[in-house]
């Protein structure tokens, strides 16, 4: 090697370069950059960092590149949209699924999998993080009325927006394409067997992901995807698929829940108390469009559990930082 090729290399390590998180495993990172995948690790600050500031995929991250080994994550850039979910019921710990998704589509196969609870969580959690929720109800060949699901599903939240596919029948995908224009980013969420990795590979008219056969018994699918992985298209879109969930808790996702039910908020500013929980008060908005069906007893139901289940998860978190916080000073 000459000397001048010595130090373009020397100054190709420290020049500081920008790229997107397309993979996370144990710790370890790829980030795409000019095309390419490049193994990397964070920085030993990130160790002093809460795990929410720690990169996930599609995060962009800056970074010094090693064309021999391994790059090094100095810090991540500012978020315009973050996933992420209770890792277990019982605890205050978070899953950080994604970042800087301009849209989630929530994938549902009408089938068994179908549930208008899970969706409606789903929607809470995506509009919580930033990021716009689209409802793909796949397998629209196994259902004699699709769009009886359209429209109870679009019901769930003022200007929700549901696609109806069939990739067997090649129906409903031309309605997708303006998601995936050059430049933006589509996260895929939903349960096993709901049809992601099949999507995905109508979509981008290729076998990306590997896909599962159905079991009969429960329409329930095997894990086809096994960690979040971004994959990016020929004319600049980005797709970022993700292992299937049986479950979904919703945390942290107050304001996204009010926004999903914004006609229950609506009329709890009418009540005529401030505080009103919408039960015995009287002058009760609430429970007088209930009594008159303008709102079902179901939705409301489903408000109140999803409003607790975040307001709860909240003060486990709040528990959790006193208990560490007590450990640190011992």
């Amino acid at each position: 090697m000459n000397k001048n090729t010595d130090k373009e290399l020397k100054k190709e390590q420290t020049e500081p370069c920008t790229g997107r998180i397309s993979a996370v495993h144990k710790g370890s990172f790829l980030i795409r950059f000019r095309g390419e995948d490049l193994a990397a690790k964070v920085k030993g600050n990130f160790y002093e960092m809460p795990p929410e500031d720690w990169p996930v995929v599609g995060d962009y991250v800056n970074f010094d590149r090693s064309p021999s080994g391994t790059s090094v994550i100095r810090s991540v850039c500012e978020r315009t949209s973050f996933l992420q979910r209770p890792d277990s019921a019982k605890t205050a710990a978070m899953q950080y699924m994604a970042a800087n998704a301009d849209y989630v589509f929530i994938i549902t196969s009408l089938n068994d999998n179908y549930s208008y609870n899970r969706i409606a969580r789903y929607a809470g959690v995506v509009l919580a993080g930033g990021s716009v929720p689209v409802v793909i109800l796949t397998k629209a060949d196994l259902c004699t009325d699709p769009e009886r699901y359209v429209r109870e599903v679009r019901g769930i939240a003022d200007g929700l927006r549901v696609h109806a596919v069939s990739v067997v029948q090649g129906t409903g995908l031309e309605a997708l394409k303006p998601y995936l224009a050059p430049g933006k980013t589509v996260c895929l969420v939903g349960s096993s067997g709901a049809g992601k990795s099949t999507l995905l590979n109508a979509l981008a008219g290729e076998e990306l992901m590997k896909t599962g056969e159905i079991r009969a018994s429960d329409a329930k699918g095997r894990h086809t995807t096994t960690h979040r992985q971004l994959t990016e298209f020929a004319n600049g879109a980005s797709i970022i698929d993700t292992p299937g969930m049986r479950e979904i808790g919703v945390a942290a996702a107050e304001d996204g829940v009010d926004t999903a039910f914004a006609d229950i908020i609506a009329l709890a500013r009418q009540c005529r108390f401030s505080n009103c929980r919408h039960e015995t008060e009287p002058g009760c908005a609430v429970k007088a469009a209930v009594e008159s069906g303008e709102l079902s007893a179901e939705r409301l139901k489903l408000y109140r559990s999803l409003s607790s289940e975040s307001r709860n998860h909240e003060k486990k978190k709040e528990i959790s930082k006193r208990v560490k916080a007590m450990k640190r000073t011992k």
